[in-house]
């Protein structure tokens, strides 16, 4: 599969978009790809938010892949990084990202991954950045 064009400069909003587009299309490596371009491009105040994100998504992309540890370790990294971040700036909701879900998320699905000992499909276990009910 082709990897994402690097060094892409988006809008934070065409970040989100086209990010949640690859989870849901079970692409979390090219969604790793979409934050890391905003981690590089953005501003230096969100250069950990768009961090965390990224290894949120390349932890799915482990644990869809079946390296179950890295992806674990990821997940919850990825998970402390963006809450540090969010409780460092005070902002809960940074571009209408619901950091508080995005990280329990990642730390429902370690836990899952532990406990059970497969991989798992990463498009059913896509994250929502904006919530439970947007855009489904």
């Amino acid at each position: 599969m082709p990897r994402q064009p690097e060094g892409v400069v988006r809008t934070p909003e065409e970040t989100v978009a086209e990010a949640q587009r690859l989870l849901d299309e079970g692409k979390p490596f090219h969604a790793h790809e979409v934050f890391e371009d905003a981690w590089k491009s953005g501003p230096d105040t969100e250069r950990e938010l768009w961090r965390g994100l990224a290894q949120l998504a390349v932890g799915l992309t482990h644990t869809a892949r079946g390296n179950l540890m890295g992806g674990v370790r990821l997940l919850r990294r990825g998970a402390g990084a963006a809450e540090a971040w969010a409780s460092a700036s005070g902002e809960a909701t940074p571009h209408g990202i619901d950091i508080a879900s995005v990280a329990a998320w990642a730390r429902e699905l370690a836990e899952e991954v532990e406990r059970e000992g497969r991989p798992v499909n990463a498009g059913a276990r896509a994250p929502r950045l904006r919530g439970v009910d947007a855009g489904r």
